[in-house]
């Protein structure tokens, strides 16, 4: 298990259409493939334009489909709504 932070930056108009996934029963049952969905801690932007994830990642190559496209449910919901991501590996100090 990895600690992960997850920057996302969305489309204009998109963070309804993103949550809306994200929370789906379709999205969480991907996003309960990757990491432990209980333990995950979410922020958006005041704009609504970014959006933070960090994320106790039980399968880092399914964290990577997930985001970029390669997953068949995901593509097609973030095809549309993500401009970018970046994904940060956390330490603790």
């Amino acid at each position: 298990m990895k600690d992960i932070l997850v920057v996302g930056k969305l489309k204009e108009g998109a963070f309804e259409k993103f949550m809306g996934f994200m929370q789906s029963d379709e999205g969480m049952a991907e996003r309960k493939k990757v990491a432990d969905v209980t333990k995950t801690i979410a922020s958006v932007s005041p704009d609504k334009s970014t959006v933070m994830f960090k994320i106790v990642v039980h399968d880092m190559a399914a964290l990577h489909s997930f985001m970029d496209g390669s997953n068949p449910v995901s593509k097609p919901v973030f095809d549309e709504v993500m401009a970018g991501y970046e994904i940060y590996e956390l330490a603790k100090v």
